[in-house]
């Protein structure tokens, strides 16, 4: 993978972490879902504005894998674009103070391990 290829696999790779970001913000600000206020919470989406961030940033996003797949293989960029699960865990741990386990941590290790292996050139 080329510098100016690695370069639009991780903009498109952070600018979707961003975006699930502001969908996790925009969720706790609707707050939970049940059968009694699900058409309002739908409705609300399109009012709350770290929803409507969120949405733009997986559109963005999805453009800079679009540019990327025109220039790699999709069993490189599937593949790779796996990376931001590890971005989303650090962004729930030091941001919204989720826990990371141990078992975790071994995953997000096999993860890198994986995406390594896949983008590696001979």
């Amino acid at each position: 993978m080329s510098p100016q290829e690695f370069s639009l696999l991780m903009m498109s790779v952070l600018i979707s972490v961003a975006g699930q970001f502001f969908l996790k913000m925009g969720a706790i600000k609707l707050g939970k879902v049940d059968t009694g206020n699900a058409v309002s919470h739908i409705l609300s989406i399109v009012t709350t504005p770290e929803l409507l961030l969120g949405l733009s940033c997986y559109g963005i996003g999805a453009v800079a894998y679009i540019l990327l797949l025109t220039r790699v293989n999709l069993s490189v960029a599937a593949p790779a674009v796996s990376v931001g699960y590890i971005f989303s865990v650090l962004l729930g741990y030091f941001i919204l103070k989720e826990p990371i386990s141990l078992t975790r941590v071994f995953g997000l290790g096999l993860i890198v391990t994986g995406v390594i292996l896949v983008v590696w050139k001979k």
